[in-house]
């Protein structure tokens, strides 16, 4: 506890010298505001954002369509992932046109969901999970392959069946994969929110950037972008005390525990 205690403490320190370096070499050079404006301003638009609640809207509205695209997206990506490492003719089949339209940018994708689901939550939940997904499906297929020959050969040895197969050996195995794409996917849900919220929204952290940059407001943009910043950081936490809940008997989560002092 003492080690986590200094270890977050370390952070802190770092991030309120970096922000005091800032404000020094803003106001040493004189840079104008509405090219690199100084912490101390962007620390006043943030305060006046949540006083008059207007972060409040918009954040909840990003918020809530970046869970709800992870969900989607982390179940589709990973029943694809499955589908395609437990089966031959589906990987031969399916996951050339995974990769394809992975290939296209889901800013080109954007507003043709828009013109099929509309402007409302259903088309950003949509854009969202497209985006998320990828990294599911990848990972899940790497877990789910690396499942040891030997072990696989000996459940069969003992008439295991193929699903026993699967929930015995192969998904406990891929769940430290599957937990790392679930980290990576977070971070690709809460950008694909902002990409929708660009192409076609009527709220939400992107259309206030948007705004805001209309209105060359740019202390604003870098307090919605410092908010963005920690939002990330804050549920990519989520996930990690999740991993730690779940895969608390792999090997690797016990040493990065012993690591960050939390277990002896």
């Amino acid at each position: 506890m003492r080690k986590s205690a200094r270890d977050a403490a370390l952070t802190v320190a770092i991030f309120c010298a970096s922000v005091f370096a800032g404000e020094l070499i803003v106001r040493a050079f004189e840079v104008p505001s509405y090219i690199l404006p100084a912490p101390s301003r962007v620390a006043i638009a943030l305060w006046r954002g949540f006083a008059s609640a207007l972060y409040q809207k918009h954040l909840f509205q990003t918020l809530t369509e970046t869970l709800l695209g992870f969900l989607l997206g982390s179940t589709l990506g990973f029943v694809l992932g499955a589908a395609v490492a437990l089966n031959h003719y589906v990987e031969c089949f399916l996951y050339p046109y995974i990769v394809m339209f992975q290939s296209v940018p889901k800013v080109a994708l954007a507003p043709l969901i828009v013109v099929w689901f509309g402007l409302g939550l259903k088309s950003q939940v949509v854009n969202v999970a497209l985006v998320a997904c990828f990294p599911l499906i990848v990972t899940t297929i790497a877990g789910l392959k690396s499942a040891d020959e030997d072990r696989i050969n000996l459940l069969r040895s003992l008439v295991a069946s193929r699903s026993q197969v699967f929930w015995m050996l192969k998904l406990p195995g891929a769940l430290p994969f599957v937990m790392a794409g679930l980290e990576v996917a977070m971070i690709f849900a809460l950008i694909g929110a902002i990409v929708a919220e660009f192409v076609g929204s009527e709220a939400g952290l992107g259309v206030l950037i948007q705004n805001m940059n209309y209105n060359m407001d740019v202390p604003g943009e870098f307090s919605v972008l410092l908010i963005l910043s920690f939002l990330g950081l804050l549920l990519n936490r989520c996930i990690l005390l999740i991993r730690r809940r779940i895969l608390f008997w792999d090997p690797s989560e016990k040493e990065r525990l012993e690591q960050e002092g939390v277990v002896p």
